[in-house]
């Protein structure tokens, strides 16, 4: 097989075999779906879309939650969405729901995003910006929970 025609070579939509980066890794995820900002995930949100918090404890804590989000750790993410998994969050209701998964600032949460486009959540985008571009456009924010001590 050919370099040109072999999985992973130059013609190959997931790019040549070797190191990208993050940078360029970044931008070939993101090229495959449309990321939206805070306003519009709050208003899929409020048109039924579910909103996913992939943060860490510690920023839950320190910054607040959104309401009505699910808190799902990101090294759980694909069992609990898949529609089809046994571990699956009840909300996880089929491959058509819209979800808008949110990390800190907008990068963790476009890897996420391209691997729930993986599992067939084909309307999973992020929020640009993440959780802190939400707190920045005022939107609602409620305080985290207490520290485990």
């Amino acid at each position: 097989m050919s370099a040109q025609a072999g999985p992973n070579g130059p013609n190959d939509p997931n790019g040549p075999v070797g190191p990208v980066g993050i940078d360029r890794l970044l931008e070939r995820v993101r090229a495959g779906y449309t990321r939206v900002d805070a306003q519009e995930a709050y208003a899929a949100s409020s048109a039924g879309a579910l909103l996913v918090d992939i943060r860490y404890q510690a920023l839950r804590e320190r910054d607040g939650l959104i309401p009505g989000a699910l808190v799902v750790e990101r090294n759980e993410l694909e069992w609990r969405l898949d529609p089809t998994g046994s571990h699956r969050a009840s909300q996880a209701t089929g491959h058509d729901l819209q979800v808008v998964v949110i990390c800190n600032e907008g990068y963790a949460s476009s890897l996420a995003a391209a691997s729930l486009h993986a599992l067939g959540l084909h309307r999973a985008t992020d929020l640009t910006g993440g959780f802190q571009a939400w707190k920045a456009a005022g939107l609602p924010v409620v305080p985290g929970p207490e520290p485990l001590h």
